[in-house]
Parts: structure tokens; C-alpha cells; sequence
């Protein structure tokens, strides 16, 4: 009974939300409605590309409250939540990724959804390590990045392969917004299907691509993840939008737990952004970002490990030390 009440209460809180908010100027009911729409207009499965970045995050929690939303006869066709794991990501992010695949996959089998979470590494023989040490290969630059197709673009085309083959065609959900990466809003919309909100895949054949927020800017992003803590406040630099790290009043994601961890990740961040779900090589470099991993030296200086360690994380500091020390062999 306690768990009922729970769950109208937080049914009734995401109304009062999505009757209150705007996001990029619309409704979160209107996106709601728009996945609902793509989800249902065929029976193709979808595999959403989970980074455990804030926009992956937004998506992720856009998706759930949509499923959650139709009748359970139409939650008719699998959502599978895939993470890219390099083996050599950033300690702090490894530890929040399995945390919250965890709580999603819990959530979705208390919420009776059809949600179930996948992590991908490379293979043995591609592993950072064993290219480095074993191969001989040189740290990657960005004239040689042999990291990024090896340890994150093959593991989740895998999958993504192994999933047409089991349905014959799949369509990818990815968190992908225009403001966050224009390249990448290029090749999308340079493989957008006239009269679809889908786009052909780069390179899979049968694989399709959904980008259900877009056109969302950051603080619609945060909007979705955090909510009762954006305030909108007078600054020398005019007016802004200010989040207070305040836990108490968090409010919580579909599937449970809070997001104030996610927010610790990128505050004075410095306007670093996050790896995304790699799956083509039009994907930027992660070097600068949050989500990236700590042995990456495509970048001349590792901004976000000197962040996080002035943020408290000083036992990351020897990492930083070898990270560095590597960097100086290219």
C-alpha cells in the first residue's frame, strides 16, 4: 500500500511538472507523446544508447515516463539499454554507470516494463591494454585515434548487429542534441527520412535513428533531471538559471534514485561536455569531457580529472600523474 501511495505521488508530481514546464518550447507531454508515437507506430525494437551523461540521462528518463505512461498491451516490443564500458573509463563514472543501470533495470521490472540494461566492453585482443602494450601501439592522438573504433564504436555496433539479426531491424535512441554537437547534427539530418522522426544509420545496415531531444538546450536537460532546484536569478552577467545543490529536494527519476551525483559530476566542469554514445566515427573526441576515459591523451591536458580531483577526488591524482607521463610519449 506504502508503495502505491509512493508511486501516486510521484505520478502526480510529473503531471504538475508537465503541465508547468516548457521545454524548447513545448511541453515535456508533447515529447512524451512523440515517443509514445514512434514506439508504437511498429514493431521494431529499440536499443537506447546509455552514456550516463546528462543527456543520455534526459532520455533515458524521457523514455521511461513514456512507457510508463501506455496501457501494458502496448509496452508490445523490447527497449534494451546499452553501455559502453572501455575498460578504462574514469573510476568515478564507472561506479555511477552500474549504479544507475542497476536502479533502471529494478525499476522497469517493478513498473512491469520491458527495459532491460547491457554493458559492452571490447574484445581481448582490442582492450587499450593490449593494444598499447601488447601491439605495441602508440598513446592515441588526433591524427591516430585507434581508441575510439576499437573500444567503443565495434562493442556496441556488435550489439546493435546482434539485435537486427535477432529482429531485423532496430531503431537506436540516442541523446544526441543539435546545441551540443553540430557535426553530429549534421550527419543525422543528412540521413533523415523525409517525413519521419527517424534517420538511417551511418553505417548498419537495418539500424535507425532516433533523436527524441534534439532540440532541447542544456536547461531543458537539467529541467528533466533535477526540476525543483532551478532557480532563475539576477547575476553581473545577466539574467540566469542557477541549481542549487540542495538533495532534499531533488525530485526522483521514474525508476527511482536522485540525481545530485550526476549534477557533482559536472559542476565546475569548466563548460566541459560528455562522451556520448559512440556509434560512427563523426563522434568528436571525449578527451575534454567528464565521461571520457582517464588514460586518454588525444588532448594535450585532462581537464576534467584536474577537476574532479580539485573536487575531492584526490586518489585519482596518481592516474593523472601516469596519464600525463603517457601524453609526453606522442
Amino acid at each position: 500500500m506504502i508503495h502505491e501511495l509512493q508511486l501516486a505521488e510521484d505520478l502526480a508530481e510529473y503531471e504538475e511538472f508537465i503541465n508547468a514546464e516548457d521545454f524548447a518550447n513545448h511541453k515535456l507531454s508533447h515529447y512524451i507523446a512523440d515517443v509514445q508515437r514512434v514506439y508504437c507506430a511498429d514493431k521494431r525494437p529499440w536499443v537506447i544508447g546509455y552514456s550516463g551523461g546528462k543527456d543520455s540521462s534526459a532520455v533515458m528518463t524521457l523514455v521511461y515516463m513514456a512507457l510508463l505512461g501506455l496501457e501494458p498491451k502496448d509496452r508490445h516490443k523490447p527497449v534494451f539499454v546499452v553501455s559502453s564500458d572501455t575498460l578504462v573509463e574514469t573510476p568515478v563514472v564507472v561506479n555511477h554507470i552500474k549504479d544507475s543501470l542497476r536502479a533502471i533495470e529494478k525499476g522497469a521490472k517493478r513498473d512491469q516494463l520491458p527495459i532491460t540494461c547491457h554493458k559492452v566492453v571490447p574484445k581481448d585482443d582490442q582492450t587499450f591494454w593490449s593494444s598499447l602494450l601488447g601491439k605495441g601501439y602508440p598513446a592515441p592522438t588526433r591524427s591516430f585515434r585507434w581508441c575510439t573504433e576499437r573500444m567503443k564504436i565495434d562493442p556496441v555496433s556488435d550489439f546493435i548487429k546482434s539485435k537486427v539479426s535477432q529482429f531485423d531491424e532496430v531503431i537506436v535512441v540516442l541523446g544526441s542534441r543539435s546545441q551540443e554537437s553540430a557535426s553530429r547534427a549534421q550527419v543525422i539530418a543528412k540521413h533523415k527520412i523525409d517525413g519521419s522522426r527517424l534517420a538511417r544509420h551511418t553505417t548498419l545496415a537495418n539500424a535507425f535513428i532516433f533523436t527524441p531531444i534534439d532540440t532541447w538546450a542544456v536547461d531543458d536537460v537539467w529541467k528533466i533531471l533535477r526540476l525543483c532546484n532551478l532557480e532563475t536569478k539576477e547575476t553581473p552577467y545577466g539574467t540566469k538559471n542557477v541549481w542549487r545543490d540542495v538533495y532534499d529536494l531533488e525530485w526522483e527519476n521514474p525508476w527511482g534514485g536522485k540525481n545530485l551525483i550526476l549534477w557533482n559530476l559536472y559542476k565546475d566542469s569548466s563548460g566541459q561536455g560528455e562522451c556520448p554514445m559512440v556509434i560512427d566515427e563523426t563522434t568528436p573526441s571525449c578527451g575534454n569531457s567528464r565521461f571520457g576515459c582517464w588514460t586518454c591523451t588525444v588532448v594535450t591536458k585532462d581537464r576534467a580529472m584536474e577537476s574532479l580531483i580539485q573536487n575531492g577526488e584526490e586518489w585519482m591524482a596518481p592516474l593523472l600523474e601516469f596519464r600525463n607521463k603517457l601524453s609526453m610519449t606522442t
